[in-house]
């Protein structure tokens, strides 16, 4: 393990995971995540996938709505609608997501996300509708949907 990266909040599982996505600032209407870019994540212009950034915000915007203030837990989301402008491209370093939870109800919220790098850059901006899972209103630990395993 690589000791020079912050620590997650939460542990991440799943696809998440693979990417190498960090959970580093929660609350009960923000979420930030980050991806220190790597080789395996760049396309064939060597730059960070689209793929990958698409998924970041996806992912920032679910953890935005699915805050219970619970250390290590977090309500279970799913993605409604996702909406994602790509505005600039990077090769390196460590790309944020930051997250805003605007608004919703009980069962449905709607998030905000940029995405910059480490420069302070924005790459990428996303809108996301999530629906909370009804298993989920206990909080339990989640990676954005998914189970841990």
């Amino acid at each position: 393990m690589d000791t020079s990266e912050p620590a997650s909040l939460i542990a991440m599982a799943g696809f998440n995971k693979s990417l190498g996505f960090r959970l580093v600032d929660w609350s009960e209407t923000h979420a930030v995540l980050e991806v220190t870019v790597r080789p395996d994540l760049l396309n064939r212009s060597e730059i960070l996938h689209g793929g990958v950034v698409a998924t970041l915000i996806d992912a920032a915007g679910g953890f935005a709505g699915g805050y219970t203030g619970k250390p290590g837990t977090g309500r279970l989301v799913l993605t409604l609608s996702l909406t994602t402008s790509f505005i600039g491209q990077t090769s390196g370093g460590v790309v944020r997501a930051t997250a805003r939870k605007r608004g919703g109800g009980r069962r449905i919220f709607a998030s905000t996300i940029e995405v910059t790098d480490e420069t302070g850059q924005i790459i990428a901006v996303g809108e996301g509708t999530y629906r909370y899972r009804d298993d989920s209103a206990a909080g339990q630990q989640n990676d954005h949907g998914q189970r841990a395993t």
